[in-house]
This record gives structure tokens, C-alpha cells and sequence, in this order.
């Protein structure tokens, strides 16, 4: 089973995600902010990321740059 990633502040962005994806077939694990989603990246090993770009904390570009790394 194929593991996504859905990074997003909104719950009920996540929710809807997380509903439909798994639904398809998808295992999905959901993460409030960047910096959640750091560690449940490094840990989980999604083949996918769905990220919000616009978030508080640590935005998905700062998230995409630590990622990275």
C-alpha cells in the first residue's frame, strides 16, 4: 500500500484528503505543520507529499529545504 503524506494547517483540507485518498486505496498520514511534517517524513517514508505552501509555523518552503537536506 502506498503511503501519502498530507501536510496542511486546515483540518478540514486534511480531513477531506485523508478521506478521499484513503478511500482510493492510499495509507495516509496527515501532519498539522512543517515541522510535523519533518519528523513523520523522516519516519513514515511516504512515496507522495501533498503540501500546503502557506502555513504558520514553517511554511512548505522551509519544510522542502529542511527536507532536503
Amino acid at each position: 500500500m502506498k503511503t501519502i503524506l498530507v501536510v496542511d494547517d486546515k483540518s478540514s483540507v486534511r480531513m477531506l484528503l485523508q478521506e478521499y485518498l484513503g478511500e482510493q486505496g492510499f495509507r495516509v498520514v496527515p501532519a498539522v505543520n512543517g515541522r510535523e511534517a519533518v519528523y513523520t517524513a523522516r519516519h513514515e517514508k511516504p512515496d507522495l507529499i501533498l503540501l500546503d505552501l502557506m502555513m504558520p509555523e514553517m511554511d512548505g518552503y522551509a519544510f522542502l529545504k529542511l527536507y532536503r537536506q
